[in-house]
């Protein structure tokens, strides 16, 4: 992990918006600048310091994991030792970021500062906008984390029968990808059999597998902090009419998004290429959340790709293609790819079968 390229591209882009200092409070931005992963930190950027206050429990793994840090030990409450952090810096605003900092927190903050003559200045998207673009080591954690959690959904579908319940199929999902090297997984695992296939984020219960009915799967991996995101419908039985036309123009969608999605596409034309489909096939209605997002350190990040999305798609980053089909009372389908932006075309990553 190199952050002190990290460090220097954030410095410039500090330098650009006239912001002198920016506390870093959100996790995996965190972790991004400074190789740090303990729960609990703040990094303090200017044009020539780099700070990391966290309390007596990380400062050994804080020495170990961002040596290009200056460590700070925060002891007691933040009104004791706040002010001590931002001792000699002479700062006059102090950045923070507004998308992640809570209000309680924002107002004890400001409380310390003010009387030292310190304003805070909401900034967002600063460091979220370097992380889009994905670089060669970043790239092959992703990579490492798809190929686990497409072995997973193969090894289930040798695995799985009728008679099991959702629960135990999401159990033997996550154990498997633990065994093969996962980290914590980045989100529960999903899967929705049957009428429950109509909830896109169904949490799984003890409703049991029967024939002729769509299961949803819904999986990720986690490798040295970076995610997959992945899911393929699969079936127990005799496939009936409404599931291939459902699954046909599920995957037909996918597949045109993946064939035609260029560089330089903005998220909403990106997501177009996929929905018109589904609208072309009569289920336009059937299809409300958006094409895809980012994936990286979060499960969702930018660039988001959805029908009012702004977001420029660029090489470099990765994200999923994920169309779907819900419909009350059947169930619903949807395919979920990974993929990188490399030479202007969409390269997929995930490898399991459809």
């Amino acid at each position: 992990m190199n952050t002190a390229m990290r460090l220097q591209k954030l410095r410039n882009s500090l330098s650009e918006k006239n912001v002198t200092a920016l506390l870093v409070t959100q996790p995996e931005n965190r972790f991004y600048l400074s190789g740090f992963y303990g729960s609990a930190g703040y990094l303090l950027i200017t044009a020539d310091k780099a700070l990391l206050a966290t309390d007596s429990r990380y400062v050994e793994q804080a020495g170990r994991q961002a040596p290009n840090y200056q460590l700070f030990e925060s002891k007691n409450d933040l009104h004791k030792w706040l002010p001590e952090f931002l001792c000699g810096l002479a700062l006059k605003e102090l950045a923070f970021e507004a998308e992640s900092l809570s209000f309680w927190h924002y107002s004890q903050i400001k409380n310390i500062v003010k009387p030292l003559g310190i304003a805070l200045v909401p900034v967002n998207g600063l460091v979220e906008n370097l992380r889009t673009g994905k670089d060669d080591d970043e790239l092959a954690l992703i990579k490492k984390a798809v190929s686990l959690s497409d072995a997973a959904i193969e090894h289930m579908r040798n695995t799985m029968h009728i008679g099991m319940s959702e629960l135990e199929m999401a159990w033997e999902i996550e154990k498997h990808m633990r065994e093969h090297g996962s980290e914590t997984l980045p989100f529960e695992v999903i899967v929705a059999a049957g009428c429950n296939a109509a909830i896109p984020h169904h949490h799984p219960c003890d409703y049991i597998i029967k024939e002729n009915e769509p299961i949803i799967i819904d999986i990720g991996a986690k490798c040295g902090g970076y995610i997959s995101d992945l899911t393929r419908t699969l079936f127990l039985g005799q496939e009936d009419a409404q599931f291939h036309l459902v699954y046909n123009t599920v995957l037909q969608a996918q597949t045109a998004a993946i064939e035609n999605i260029r560089a330089g596409m903005s998220g909403s034309e990106a997501d177009r290429m996929a929905r018109s489909v589904i609208d072309a096939n009569g289920f336009g209605d059937k299809f409300g959340h958006g094409l895809g997002h980012g994936i990286g350190l979060a499960v969702h990040e930018a660039p988001r790709i959805g029908a009012i999305s702004k977001d420029i798609l660029q090489n470099g980053m990765t994200f999923t293609i994920e169309p779907g089909i819900y419909l009350p009372g059947w169930g619903g389908v949807r395919i979920e790819d990974s993929v990188v932006l490399e030479n202007g075309r969409i390269k997929t990553l995930s490898t399991a079968g459809k």
